[in-house]
């Protein structure tokens, strides 16, 4: 296990962050706007989101880079800012972290299809490889690849990424097939298990898609083919919409409810993604800590 990962987790389960993009958006964040130019543009608030998951107890705390590849900024005019923009996101989120919390940079999916040839693997990899080098370069303590539908993108990110040298968490989108356990290739957890624990990662998991009830089983699986630390960071349940709007319907007590059954699962990591905010950070630090007594 990584000296990093192995002290995140010597007390036991560790809580990460929530939403970045719901908490962009309520910032002012427009539609047809790129999140990631904020790091230049509105660096003050991505600080402000860092910050206030910070204060509600998270021990790891991601960055504004989700997108920030060069096929999605391309889209916006601003591709050759590729590294610059990774390089502040890293730095506003250290600066919030203060030591106090580690700093994992998000890498997230190039919106290109392998599979319809939209893109090849070798330009794919020099993507993720320029961002990745510009995240550590930055000092970012880790990297997270995160959002993936398609193993064969995650696995060609996680290989640029552990160029690096840093610690790689690897998680898929489980929201397809029957019983919503399958990305939308058709991956199985186990086959992404397999592929990532060949490659060297780190941390295994899955984020977004659904709400957490739907991530216990998911949890079973994955730690029924692994060893590695899971990381969990489930949807506050599944999104509606309402007036034109996307709104989530959990609430953080009803999402921290289900903390223990997925603690019992197997999750080591535990955190939000999209309609979770630092009200959801408070109320699973509270069910991780009352576990821990």
């Amino acid at each position: 296990m990584h000296p990093l990962i192995e002290k995140l987790l010597k007390n036991g389960v560790a809580v990460t962050d929530g939403s970045w993009g719901t908490q962009m958006q309520s910032r002012g964040l427009k539609l047809g706007e790129s999140p990631d130019s904020w790091n230049i543009n509105h660096p003050d608030l991505v600080a402000e989101v860092a910050q206030q998951y910070l204060n509600a107890g998270s021990q790891v705390i991601l960055t504004n880079t989700f997108s920030a590849n060069r096929f999605v900024l391309e889209k916006f005019g601003i591709a050759d800012q590729v590294e610059e923009i990774n390089r502040k996101g890293v730095e506003v989120s250290k600066k919030a972290a203060q030591d106090r919390a580690a700093v994992f940079a998000s890498i997230g999916p190039s919106g290109k299809l392998l599979v319809t040839n939209d893109v090849t693997e070798d330009a794919l990899f020099q993507a993720y490889e320029v961002q990745a080098k510009a995240q550590a370069a930055a000092g970012a303590d880790g990297i997270i690849i995160e959002t993936m539908m398609d193993l064969n993108e995650a696995k060609v990110a996680v290989s640029a990424a552990k160029q690096t040298g840093l610690p790689v968490i690897a998680c898929m989108v489980f929201d397809s097939g029957r019983d919503k356990d399958r990305t939308t290739m058709g991956n199985t957890t186990e086959e992404a298990v397999e592929a990532f624990t060949e490659l060297g990662a780190d941390v295994v998991g899955a984020n977004c898609g659904q709400g957490i009830e739907g991530f216990i089983p998911i949890c079973k699986r994955l730690r029924n083919a692994t060893v590695l630390p899971i990381w969990m960071k489930p949807n506050a349940g599944f999104p509606e919409f309402e007036d034109g709007a996307v709104v989530y319907k959990t609430t953080a007590k009803e999402f921290a409810g289900y903390v223990p059954e997925l603690i019992s699962a197997g999750a080591n990591f535990i955190g939000g993604c999209c309609g979770t905010d630092e009200n959801f950070i408070i109320e699973i630090k509270k069910a991780v800590e009352k576990i821990k007594k």
